[in-house]
């Protein structure tokens, strides 16, 4: 089957209409980064086919639970997921930010070569971004949910949320945040093409 139409199918799934031409932006972005990727190891996933449902379908799950249109990605890596929420909501205002300088200038460079207009890449540390308010902060590379909280809980804007991209149910790391002054959501979501498990944490602030 042909990536054109493993891609359809997956965003079928997932109830997500894109037009044409957003559709061949997420499949130049695979050629880029399976490009680059033979140069800068900016993926363990090697195979085209392969990141479809482990970078694609993955990240575009998330898009129901995104609120408001301010959205910081943190830890973005080859510009997962922002760079894919980008491409689906032109409406939307996208940071990506990581401290690996190598994994920026690819991001940026997609930016560039993709026309994405909605979305900028900023290379530093959490702890040194300056302060901004985004209704949404999502990360896909904490691997701890109360560091996630701890280091981005600051740039959330009113009624905002955080979302933390998991595989399977983080039951210790939840345990280790219940006494915190939040809300803690779990949504399982389901990946076309993709039979690992894969949990959204969403915690937002009562």
């Amino acid at each position: 089957m042909d990536l054109i139409n493993n891609l359809n199918q997956g965003l079928q799934f997932l109830k997500i209409d894109l037009p044409v031409s957003s559709q061949t932006q997420i499949l130049d972005y695979l050629k880029l980064l399976v490009q680059w990727n033979k140069v800068y190891n900016l993926t363990a996933i090697r195979d085209i086919e392969q990141m479809l449902p482990k970078h694609v379908f993955d990240s575009l799950a998330v898009l129901p639970y995104i609120r408001g249109k301010k959205i910081l990605d943190v830890g973005t890596g080859a510009g997962l997921p922002g760079l894919l929420l980008a491409i689906a909501r032109p409406d939307w205002q996208l940071v990506l930010l990581d401290s690996n300088a190598k994994k920026i200038r690819f991001v940026k460079q997609a930016i560039l070569e993709l026309k994405i207009k909605n979305a900028i890449a900023v290379c530093t540390r959490t702890e040194d971004l300056v302060l901004e308010e985004f209704n949404t902060v999502i990360s896909r590379a904490y691997t701890d949910i109360q560091l996630f909280y701890t280091q981005t809980a600051k740039f959330i804007a009113k009624n905002g949320c955080l979302l933390a991209m998991k595989g399977v149910y983080p039951e210790e790391e939840i345990f280790a945040i219940q006494q915190l002054p939040v809300n803690i959501t779990s949504i399982i979501l389901q990946v076309p093409q993709l039979s690992a498990h894969r949990h959204l944490i969403e915690i937002s602030f009562k």
